[in-house]
């Protein structure tokens, strides 16, 4: 932003200088939430792509297993790159001039956790009680994290989730994973 001000140690003509902030454009830049996701994007869709070419791709017609993650990862790597772009040109515009830490202010420890470690207890579960504990244990434990939540509402979540994802996995998609097991039935 610029700045006006009258010197008066200045020009003797009574003009005004012009005093030019000390900020530069990558300072303003790896200060902005957007550029790091971005990155993050651009880079895990780079991983994808590259790993499903790997693959047969097929055609449109005929789609190989490498078709889906190339295409994903082309349009992960650009939706990063516009993400990272949105961030470049905030940044060429002086938009908001406090930082954007990468981490909030006050971050929420316990949410943090429960999401982490509700696909290991998916996986947990699933692998020893089948596909109804695993997905109950899962949305169970992610929806602890929300600290408005209460047991009666996390109890219903989990019980609706797992009554669909067991119809449509185990049913209509037959995934062959068994409902109910008792010690690692796979």
């Amino acid at each position: 932003m610029w700045a006006k001000t009258f010197n008066t140690n200045g020009p003797e003509d009574g003009r005004e200088e012009i005093v030019q902030p000390s900020t530069s454009l990558l300072r303003d830049l790896v200060r902005k939430k957007d550029f790091y996701a971005g990155g993050l994007m651009l880079l895990v869709g780079i991983g994808i792509a590259l790993k499903g070419s790997t693959y047969r791709l097929g055609s449109l017609m005929h789609m190989g297993p490498g078709f889906m993650p190339t295409a994903l990862g082309i349009l992960l790597m650009l939706l990063g790159i516009a993400i990272g772009a949105s961030a470049l040109a905030a940044a060429g515009a002086g938009g908001e001039e406090e930082s954007q830490s990468i981490l909030p202010d006050n971050p929420q420890w316990w949410a943090w956790f429960c999401i982490l470690m509700s696909p290991v207890l998916f996986i947990f579960f699933g692998r020893y009680f089948g596909m109804a504990p695993g997905t109950f244990a899962c949305v169970f434990i992610a929806a602890l994290g929300d600290r408005t939540a209460t047991w009666k509402a996390t109890f219903i979540l989990a019980t609706v989730v797992t009554v669909f994802g067991v119809g449509l996995f185990s049913y209509f998609l037959q995934v062959p994973m068994p409902i109910f097991t008792w010690g690692g039935g796979l």
